[in-house]
């Protein structure tokens, strides 16, 4: 339904954005790889996919045609509903993901939640052939603006983004209590990808 979306940010956090398109508001779900890339920006475009279900339309946005390309495929995959591939955008980048699936490293999916040894061998084994298809990736360096924030900023909002993804607050507090033990965060997105470990 829609390709893209360009807007003013008027909200932002890990999972969600809002974005004013000409005075319309889009709510848009997003990973934890499109916040790190949008984090300084005051407008920007997203990609979108449009997530029909009965109860529910959802609108998920992505910064790169690349992640919503494997997006598409994830969800494309039995067992994997579009909450586990956001799951997954927000653990590995479409890089990393693009080369566990042609490497066919089944330890790498693994490592992501809601992500079993069969599901991983499923999304091996059905998204090989398309990821050979698709077009060299671009690596985008990416900056976080909130790497200054205290620790408890960074727990908190670290905290909050694991249970806008789904996960259950007692779990989501442990695991970010365990992943500020394991290192000090470099940013915000370095501590939800190590608390995502532990989730």
């Amino acid at each position: 339904m829609f390709a893209y979306l360009t807007g003013k940010i008027t909200y932002r956090s890990p999972a969600v954005v809002h974005l004013d398109v000409q005075g319309v508001g889009y709510e848009i779900q997003i990973s934890l790889n499109t916040f790190s890339q949008i984090a300084n920006m005051e407008t920007c475009r997203l990609f979108t996919y449009l997530h029909i279900q009965e109860d529910a339309h959802t609108l998920y946005g992505f910064y790169e045609q690349a992640e919503k390309e494997i997006f598409c495929m994830l969800i494309g995959v039995s067992g994997v509903g579009a909450a586990t591939a956001r799951m997954i955008l927000s653990r590995l980048t479409p890089e990393e993901i693009h080369r566990a699936i042609l490497s066919e490293d089944e330890q790498v999916l693994s490592s992501v939640k809601g992500i079993g040894p069969k599901t991983a061998k499923r999304l091996i084994l059905e998204l090989k052939d398309k990821m050979l298809q698709m077009s060299s990736l671009k690596t985008t360096a990416t900056t976080d603006a909130m790497a200054l924030l205290s620790h408890n900023s960074l727990a908190r909002d670290a905290l909050n983004a694991l249970i806008a993804l789904g996960i259950a607050k007692q779990t989501a507090e442990a695991a970010v209590s365990k992943a500020l033990k394991e290192a000090t965060p470099q940013s915000l997105e370095d501590l939800i990808k190590r608390s995502l470990k532990y989730a």
